[in-house]
């Protein structure tokens, strides 16, 4: 059953399923404008997701065909695998930050293949055991390599620009840059009134970056062509401060449910994390590589209980707070290691 939620003041909330996630399904948002309605988010490109999308969309009292335009918090395809269709139903705009729209055109430029060399190369480097780069290796010889997830998205029309208000006739909707969850991932600030009076300045779509009760994946920023060495970890924790002096009344994510007191969550997150840095010190008290220390990290099930995919996301996990520490001056390289092994200073 297609689960709608009225928030109040021309806001709802539509629960589009995530196949095969534990997430179960992201809540994508319509907002009433003087030109239409507006989706913030779309959900997952799967034909069951479309279907609880049409349905939401029917009673909330509209339809796909009236979609004006689309905003994207970010690229990751639970939250923008849908608007191609969309906006082949309805023409709408679609708009998303430059680096993750970046992010979009890079991954349907570049072939399957290619993106399958440069899995395979990186988790060599950081020390992934041979049977789990092999399945990657066999996909490439054997001409197999199927595209990844979001290789059909949407392309945007527009870029969001930070710290500007969108142009929405009716409302005052401004985009706070929030990277770190991805390089592009905005919060969108709703800068009016709560509509039944809650103290604070207006809402706050937070996409995955603030959710009430887990924490959003920090990975590694993955770009074949560029070399730089990105810390989306101190990104996650900047942006984490930045959403945390707005002084939101309520909080509207992508997952899970509303709720209110930003401020706290942001401390509770930013004390996780610091916890996590300072437990992952005492790991490295002797030279780990990034997929050693993944296996000696906390996560929710035991290592040999994660799946394949899943062991891939969590050593990029190990290298974004890696690479945090070696930023602080808490942990460096061990020179000449091969694959590079890590050790606390």
């Amino acid at each position: 059953m297609t689960r709608v939620t009225d928030h109040g003041a021309g806001v709802q909330s539509i629960q589009v399923p995530i196949p095969d996630n534990p997430l179960g399904h992201t809540l994508v948002y319509l907002l009433d404008t003087d030109r239409g309605p507006v989706l913030i988010d779309t959900g997952w490109d799967d034909p069951a997701s479309w279907d609880t999308l049409a349905d939401g969309l029917t009673a909330c009292g509209t339809s796909a065909a009236e979609i004006h335009g689309v905003v994207i918090t970010h690229h990751h395809p639970d939250h923008h695998g849908l608007s191609a269709r969309v906006r082949e139903a309805s023409g709408a705009w679609i708009a998303m930050h430059a680096a993750d729209a970046s992010v979009v055109r890079r991954t349907q430029e570049n072939p399957p293949e290619r993106w399958y060399a440069y899995m395979a190369d990186r988790l060599t480097a950081v020390g992934a055991p041979e049977e789990h780069v092999a399945p990657l290796l066999a996909a490439l010889t054997s001409g197999k390599a199927r595209p990844l997830p979001g290789f059909d998205a949407a392309v945007p029309d527009h870029d969001i620009v930070p710290g500007e208000l969108l142009d929405l006739p009716g409302r005052r909707l401004r985009a706070i840059w929030t990277p770190g969850h991805t390089p592009g991932h905005v919060c969108l600030h709703l800068e009016e009134n709560h509509p039944a009076g809650l103290p604070g300045r207006g809402r706050l779509f937070s996409g995955d970056h603030l959710l009430p009760e887990i924490t959003p994946h920090i990975g590694l920023y993955e770009d074949p062509d560029d070399a730089t060495v990105t810390d989306p970890l101190g990104d996650y924790l900047d942006s984490l401060e930045r959403v945390g002096r707005l002084g939101a009344a309520e909080i509207l994510p992508a997952h899970q449910h509303a709720f209110t007191d930003a401020a706290s969550r942001v401390r509770e997150l930013l004390t996780h994390h610091e916890a996590r840095l300072t437990d992952l010190l005492t790991h490295l008290a002797h030279p780990l590589t990034p997929w050693q220390l993944a296996e000696r990290m906390e996560w929710n099930r035991p290592w040999n209980q994660i799946p394949y995919g899943s062991r891939t996301i969590a050593v990029s996990e190990a290298e974004a707070h890696l690479r945090r520490l070696v930023k602080l001056g808490r942990a460096e390289a061990v020179a000449g290691s091969d694959p590079v092994a890590y050790v606390a200073v």
